[in-house]
């Protein structure tokens, strides 16, 4: 979508406070280092203020703490948010033409609302109902029995398992497999292990978003919830029967074990990993690789294998380095000690 607009028209669509020229002409977002005079940037983040020395930017979206030097700039309290808002205004995601592909093979019991888009070779099998402006991006697959309720969006190559119930507005990128059989099994005397059926349901509720090749199981029994608004990034997977929060963020190769429950508005870093059958409470944030082996308590903030107080954990990894030199010292007192001993035997 190409557009330019006065930066005076941004300020009022973006609810900012403007200072500076309101006739600069803007016409993209882009990063501070490479911004052009027709671009708008922004500066959230206080280790890139060196930056604003050479930016070319037109404008800066940032909040009222920063001095920006004479250039334009639009001030709110949370720039993130604004920037995020400000890249709509230039960018209109691809939407396809309502209409079903005639390479896409939809059973005659399926239900589809208005303004629907199906893309070729997709399958939809039976007593599926997909919802008003939903989107079905080509070689994707519904099972039976599946609801997909308004304004979703499936992109290609995603698996929609039999039975899945999916609220509105809810985004699936490519390859997510939603509702595949949880891992289950139960060892016979043998020493084989006997597969237990998967008859639970998965439930995702509304303005989910779930991330490119990213696993959600059925459990055996129950179900397996995604709560409203919950973010999931690409490769992560999330054990049968567990129950994730509203609001909360599971970042690129998070796992959780079966039976999970995560509480609400909280914060799993990339590659964190959670034992199953056990609580996270509300408010949790688990930096980078923790790994979690017992319940959370809520608000809690942590790190490391097994997770502890950051602060702890900080402390603790600090010192790491110095353990060979911590040793070295023991043996050196050690040794010491040892010829005080020959010397004088009889004394402690």
């Amino acid at each position: 979508m190409n557009r330019t607009m006065r930066l005076a028209a941004i300020a009022e669509l973006l609810g900012c406070k403007l200072e500076g020229n309101p006739d600069a002409e803007i016409s993209r977002v882009d990063r501070i280092e490479t911004a052009g005079p027709d671009a708008l940037t922004f500066l959230a983040n206080r280790k890139y203020l060196s930056k604003l020395k050479t930016t070319a930017a037109g404008a800066i979206i940032t909040d009222f703490s920063i001095d920006c030097n004479g250039k334009n700039v639009l001030r709110h309290t949370n720039p993130y948010l604004i920037y995020a808002r400000a890249l709509e205004l230039f960018y209109e995601p691809y939407r396809p033409t309502a209409g079903i592909s005639t390479q896409a093979a939809v059973s005659s019991s399926a239900q589809t609302g208005k303004d629907v888009y199906i893309g070729p070779l997709v399958f939809i099998d039976d007593d599926v109902v997909i919802g008003n402006q939903c989107i079905v991006f080509p070689n994707s697959t519904i099972y039976r029995g599946a609801r997909l309720g308004n304004n979703c969006v499936v992109h290609s190559n995603v698996s929609i398992r039999e039975n899945v119930e999916i609220g509105n507005n809810v985004i699936i990128k490519n390859g997510a497999v939603i509702g595949s059989e949880g891992f289950g099994f139960a060892k016979d005397e043998d020493g084989t292990h006997y597969k237990i059926i998967q008859t639970g349901s998965i439930v995702i509720e509304d303005f989910v978003e779930i991330g490119a090749n990213t696993t959600i199981d059925r459990p055996a029994i129950g179900e397996t919830r995604i709560r409203k608004g919950t973010k999931i990034d690409n490769l992560v997977q999330i054990g049968h029967s567990s129950d994730v929060g509203e609001n909360t963020i599971l970042c690129a190769q998070v796992g959780l074990a079966g039976s999970t429950i995560i509480g609400k508005n909280v914060i799993l870093s990339g590659q964190v990993g959670v034992a199953g059958h056990l609580e996270i409470g509300d408010n949790v944030i688990a930096t980078a690789q923790t790994g979690i082996p017992n319940s959370v308590k809520e608000n809690s903030f942590i790190s490391g294998y097994p997770a502890i107080d950051n602060r702890v954990w900080l402390k603790a990894s600090a010192l790491f380095n110095r353990l060979p030199e911590f040793f070295r010292e023991f043996q050196a007192l050690k040794a010491e000690l040892e010829e005080l001993k020959k010397k004088d035997p009889g004394k402690e």
